[in-house]
């Protein structure tokens, strides 16, 4: 069986390696602080009464109030299964496998690479300075490439993209690349948004979610933004059936008046306690704070990150090592969760410093 699969499988895939998402590195644990998930699991009623038909493709009711929510027309968004789908349904719309490229700002998230690969389509690479701002002038140098993936906030540095370096970067692609924004975490980070920008840059694709700030991890909901004629596109790809009737009736109640007002309540408090956590951990050992705090997570560098990260496993509470990550050696990453959550973090850490002799 071995040798026919060998014989079989596309060649590209041999040696991708699969994304090392939060529950494939870890499962159990008391605290999970390791998915940037929401602490709120939040109540919502379902009807069963449709289960035996077949879903909409684009749940009307959904597609309705997302567009509201967003500020664009319904015909410039299409809903997907996560915005994990719209990265590969951008990727396999405008990428020919073997002949076409996507551009990434390392370090960023994973899944443009892992999507573009199991696609057979060649990744290049402009990383971030320094600071984690954008590279412009090593961006706007890379030719040949159909998409630009860039993460504001970005995921795993927490830092927004200045407007002039990201007007900069779809202006030079106006003519030959689409410029994918990944605004997933942007409830946290609103006012820099670039919903209110499609029409100004028809090359301008944005990439939503119900993930984060509206604590629907589990339901795999996301949104493409973008000009009509990619909607289009985008539309002749996808499956028929992507979106689950219970995933649509939910993501109709979360999108309602009520549920937004619920969710911007449910922001404030992360924020509030994100401050406070960044704080703490900033005063405890060898800890320095590292990019910023636009999404709903910390990122923090100690030169002792495998030896916390193994004491706080060991205590149930699981937090993300990305020193994998170009530029971010000894970096480790802790969601906000609610106050009790937060509070245990910084307890653990104070004691692993405390029993390793550092200073706290």
């Amino acid at each position: 069986m071995a040798d026919l699969l060998s014989s079989l499988i596309n060649q590209n895939l041999v040696d991708l390696k699969p994304y090392e998402s939060a529950r494939r590195l870890f499962s159990g644990g008391q605290d999970w602080l390791n998915a940037n998930e929401s602490p709120y699991a939040n109540p919502y009623q379902v009807d069963s009464d449709r289960f035996n038909r077949y879903p909409s493709c684009q749940p009307e009711a959904v597609v309705s109030a997302y567009a509201q929510y967003a500020g664009v027309a319904t015909d410039e968004l299409i809903v997907t299964r996560g915005a994990d789908e719209g990265i590969e349904l951008l990727i396999r719309t405008f990428c020919t496998p073997g002949e076409d490229n996507i551009l990434i700002c390392p370090p960023t998230y994973g899944m443009y690479a892992i999507s573009a690969e199991t696609c057979n389509v060649g990744i290049k690479k402009a990383p971030l300075q320094a600071d984690f701002s954008l590279d412009v002038d090593a961006i706007c140098a890379t030719d040949n490439v159909n998409l630009v993936f860039i993460c504001a906030p970005n995921n795993p540095t927490g830092t927004t993209v200045d407007a002039a370096d990201l007007t900069r970067v779809l202006e030079h692609f106006a003519d030959s690349a689409l410029v994918v924004v990944d605004e997933a975490y942007i409830e946290f980070d609103k006012q820099n948004s670039w919903a209110d920008k499609l029409a100004q840059y028809p090359n301008l694709v944005i990439l939503r979610t119900l993930s984060k700030a509206f604590a629907l991890a589990g339901l795999r909901c996301g949104f493409t933004l973008a000009n009509r004629n990619v909607i289009d596109a985008l539309m002749k790809v996808i499956a028929p059936y992507p979106i689950p009737e219970p995933v649509a009736q939910i993501a109709e109640q979360a999108l309602s008046a009520e549920g937004q007002t619920q969710v911007a309540l449910q922001v404030d408090f992360i924020n509030r306690e994100k401050q406070i956590l960044a704080e703490a951990l900033s005063e405890l050992g060898d800890i320095e704070l590292v990019g910023d705090t636009r999404a709903n997570f910390v990122l923090f560098k100690t030169a002792q990150s495998a030896q916390l990260m193994e004491y706080l496993v060991s205590q149930g509470m699981l937090i993300r090592d990305q020193s994998k990550q170009m530029n971010l050696q000894h970096c480790l990453r802790a969601t906000v969760g609610n106050e009790e959550q937060n509070l245990r973090l910084r307890k653990l850490i104070t004691e692993f410093f405390n029993q390793s002799g550092a200073s706290a």
